[in-house]
């Protein structure tokens, strides 16, 4: 798969840092084929107005932000709108529906904006209605006042549902484009800063619209159905958004974990009820979280939504279940992505020959023995720091020094300041006798 030297570049500067891009992953991707066709199926049924929930389980490294990454990139390839939002006790606490929507906001991408959609979608949605009122003939386009006046009806029109529940999202939409019109720019920031969930916006762009206090918990859900609408009227496909790390649910105060467990409930019912149409929600986290006591079977109603039989074996498993499970990687799987990366990097080098004679197959096959090796022989947590060393450490010197031999003159280190704590943790286990093994 060729890509260009600008996406290739911005993939190989991801792994250097550490961490996973963002764009382009089909170029990287391995072992992800079993869910190809499924999550195609289902991006195509919420492309026709339909709602879609799905969780991913697997351990630490498997590849679960990996997946989730690699289908936003997929997503926004064909006209969604995306958002990857990860959940934590202190910022992102999940039973906190007003915060989980203010980062979705904030996160908001598309195939034009790696971040920060979130007002290009609301001009967009602003041009589209203008256009279709144009479309009419009844209206001059250069009789401001009267295009305004028929916007706004049209706006109340496409937003009716909505303003049922939650008549401030139109109305705060209303101030927004009035106050563009009369070129008050504070006014319009203030406004689709409220629109966007954020808190203590000044009282003064609430007045102008008519609307009052901040966003709340059960207004978060309308203001996402008012969302879906504004997006699928500007001519996207519709809302992808990623859950990230749900587990971290289960460190907090058993009240705590309750209500967030409870809000992932009502998450679950409403895609089901046909309330988000157009939305697709994806949620990721360990196997302990979906069976432990901490998790999900604290609350039955949610333990048998999400419930799916793994007790078959895993190649048997059923990718259009609700819950779906990712394989640990393994050696052969690890080694494979470190040949993808390599043949990313020498495809865009200035020394390709060198790259392919230098770091060949094998190579990289026996470092990624020697990083899994460090760390305890816990293939499933080497992903992220062999990649990192396969490009910084050996890739990039071939690159730049004309005498550098991999073989002769590198010599694999782990820094305990370069990992996380898993990977420290593994590093730790000194003793062969001290290893965990999978039995």
């Amino acid at each position: 798969m060729s890509i260009s030297p600008k996406r290739g570049q911005e993939i190989i500067d991801a792994i250097r840092r550490g961490t996973v891009p963002k764009n382009s992953l089909d170029a990287f991707a391995v072992g992800l084929e079993p869910f190809e066709d499924i999550f195609e199926e289902e991006l195509q049924r919420v492309k026709g107005g339909g709602g879609v929930f799905k969780a991913v389980r697997g351990e630490y490294g498997c590849g679960k932000t990996f997946l989730a990454r690699w289908l936003c990139d997929r997503a926004r390839k064909q006209g969604f709108v995306t958002s990857e939002v990860q959940i934590s006790e202190s910022e992102t606490p999940l039973h906190r529906l007003e915060t989980v929507y203010r980062r979705l906001i904030e996160h908001l991408a598309t195939a034009d904006a790696s971040k920060g959609a979130f007002r290009n979608i609301i001009e967009s949605w602003f041009f589209t209605l203008e256009e279709d009122v144009l479309a009419e003939g009844s209206i001059n386009q250069h009789d401001n006042a009267k295009l305004l006046d028929s916007t706004n009806l049209l706006v109340e029109k496409r937003l009716r549902k909505i303003s049922d529940q939650a008549p401030a999202f139109s109305a705060a939409l209303r101030g927004y484009r009035r106050a563009q019109a009369e070129g008050n720019s504070a006014i319009a920031e203030g406004l689709l800063a409220w629109l966007g969930g954020q808190p203590s916006i000044a009282a003064a762009a609430k007045r102008f619209a008519g609307v009052k206090g901040d966003l709340d918990h059960y207004g978060a859900l309308a203001f996402l159905q008012g969302l879906l609408v504004v997006i699928r009227d500007s001519g996207q496909a519709g809302l992808l958004v990623v859950l990230d790390e749900v587990e971290t649910i289960q460190r907090m105060r058993s009240d705590v974990r309750d209500k967030s467990l409870n809000a992932l409930r009502q998450l679950i019912d409403e895609i089901d009820s046909g309330r988000f149409p157009g939305l697709y929600l994806l949620i990721t986290g360990t196997s302990a979280f979906f069976d432990g006591t901490q998790g999900i079977s604290r609350l039955e109603p949610l333990a048998q939504r999400l419930h799916v039989d793994f007790d078959t074996e895993a190649r048997f498993d059923n990718p259009r279940a609700v819950q779906v499970r990712l394989s640990p990687f393994d050696l052969q799987r690890l080694s494979r992505v470190g040949a993808r990366v390599r043949d990313i990097y020498q495809e865009h080098s200035k020394v390709p020959q060198r790259i392919a004679s230098l770091c060949d197959d094998a190579y990289i096959s026996d470092l990624a023995n020697a990083v899994t090796g460090k760390l305890g022989g816990k293939v499933g947590i080497a992903p992220r720091i062999f990649l990192k060393k396969l490009v910084a450490d050996v890739l990039d010197r071939i690159d730049q020094y004309s005498d550098f031999e991999p073989r002769s003159h590198y010599s694999l280190t782990l820094d305990e300041v370069e990992l996380t704590r898993v990977e420290q943790q593994a590093v730790a286990v000194d003793n062969v006798d001290d290893i965990e093994l999978d039995l």
